[in-house]
């Protein structure tokens, strides 16, 4: 079973950035479609970006547009989620999650059923 590791977070003020890293241990992620999702104290989970199999296209939350990138590297089996700007609002746990798609897709969707495998989440705190 696809077991997804992330790593990255942690304190930064406002302002600053972080790079979160999403990787796979056992099996290798091509051929999966990969999103972020975060959840903050007492809100329900929102999707922050997600990226095609093949990193061909990227899908990228309002919220967020502007500010954060998601990118893939399939040789090392990583997905990566790049931050910048960070607001004390964007303060959550984020999770790395996957799907194999029985076709190559040329999009991605920020709905959380669409995804059967997810990480443990690693948290980020932005606060000066």
């Amino acid at each position: 079973q696809l077991q997804l590791v992330e790593s990255g977070g942690g304190l930064v003020q406002p302002g600053g950035s972080l790079r979160l890293s999403c990787a796979a241990s056992r099996f290798t992620l091509d051929g999966y479609v990969i999103a972020w999702f975060r959840q903050a104290p007492g809100k329900e989970r929102e999707g922050a970006a997600c990226i095609t199999s093949r990193g061909g296209s990227t899908k990228v939350a309002d919220s967020v547009k502007g500010r954060f990138t998601i990118s893939r590297d399939n040789v090392a089996n990583t997905v990566y989620l790049q931050m910048n700007n960070l607001k004390p609002e964007d303060t959550a746990i984020y999770s790395c999650a996957a799907y194999r798609p029985s076709l190559i897709s040329s999009f991605c969707v920020l709905y959380s059923g669409e995804y059967d495998y997810w990480g443990q989440g690693t948290q980020v705190t932005v606060s000066s």
